[in-house]
């Protein structure tokens, strides 16, 4: 069998080629307007893109969730939205995208967005998608369909996090906890706060993750707020959770100049905010950065 990269490689380049909603949205991706923020060791990119209106203005609440058809359950996609198989997940080109080359990677069956059940899948997909970064929103973190489990994957060295886990993990990382096969590690001074478990093996992993998801977990039928991201290289996973507090930032819902369409997903809490409304792009500053990410995460 192919190289499960190269068949959503192949796969993306036949979306784009016949799939016109997907071709003029990747399309608009070439043309969006950024700017950035300056933070002293790091960056906060701000991005206009429009597209992106369909997901930071999802309602998601349970009666909008109840009345809809659910959009990633096969029988109810766009005729041209094709598929690869992944297991129990299908890997399917997400038409309105962040990243260069964007996925969403929906479970088989309807069944509610939740981590603790698959966070073995979430590593073993990025496992398998090792070209590119695998990423989950929690059902109120950011997904727009938090009825029906799914990850993300995009471009790899595309989210500001990871490439600053790297290049300042000697200055701004607290080690936590080791052994032989797992180390943990916590962000300082990034204006929220990341964890990041660096591991061998997928039980080590799992294990450090179920123990940071119940230091946060204060309802044991409420899955604690968090966003999570996932890469594998060189033989080693590496997990970033970023816990929240927060849904959205007050600036969601005011009203007139005061209104900033932000709802931070992975993407937001990864150093790129997504502004689908140019005023509000041209508005936003590196006060409103930070007041946001005060508001949904944890210091």
């Amino acid at each position: 069998m192919k190289n499960i990269n190269n068949q959503i490689k192949s796969l993306f380049t036949e979306q784009v080629s016949n799939w016109e909603l997907a071709r003029t949205n990747f399309e608009g991706l070439k043309t969006v307007r950024t700017k950035s923020f300056s933070f002293d060791d790091f960056e906060v990119k701000v991005q206009f893109n429009p597209a992106r209106i369909v997901s930071s203005g999802a309602k998601v609440d349970a009666k909008t969730i109840a009345e809809r058809k659910c959009f990633l359950c096969a029988a109810n996609r766009p005729a041209e939205q094709k598929s690869v198989e992944f297991g129990d997940y299908e890997i399917l080109v997400n038409p309105f995208p962040i990243f260069p080359e964007h996925f969403t990677v929906p479970r088989r069956e309807h069944v509610p967005q939740r981590i603790k059940p698959y966070f073995t899948d979430m590593l073993r997909l990025a496992q398998a998608l090792d070209d590119y970064l695998v990423f989950y929103n929690g059902p109120q973190c950011g997904a727009s369909a938090p009825d029906h489990m799914h990850f993300q994957a995009g471009t790899k060295d595309f989210l500001p996090l990871v490439n600053d886990y790297k290049r300042l993990k000697d200055t701004h990382t607290q080690l936590l906890v080791e052994s032989e096969t797992f180390q943990l590690f916590s962000f300082n001074d990034y204006l929220r706060t990341v964890y990041c478990i660096e591991s061998t093996d997928i039980e080590s992993a799992e294990d450090s993750f179920e123990k940071l998801y119940a230091h946060y977990s204060t309802d044991e039928n409420e899955e604690p707020m968090m966003n999570i991201v996932c890469t594998f290289e060189t033989d080693k996973w590496y997990t970033f959770v970023l816990p929240r507090k927060a849904f959205r930032p007050w600036q969601y819902t005011a009203e007139g100049d005061q209104q900033l369409l932000v709802s931070p997903a992975t993407v937001e809490m990864c150093g790129i905010f997504i502004t689908p409304v140019e005023s509000h792009f041209e508005r936003i500053a590196k006060e409103d950065v930070e007041s946001i990410l005060e508001q949904v995460s944890f210091e």
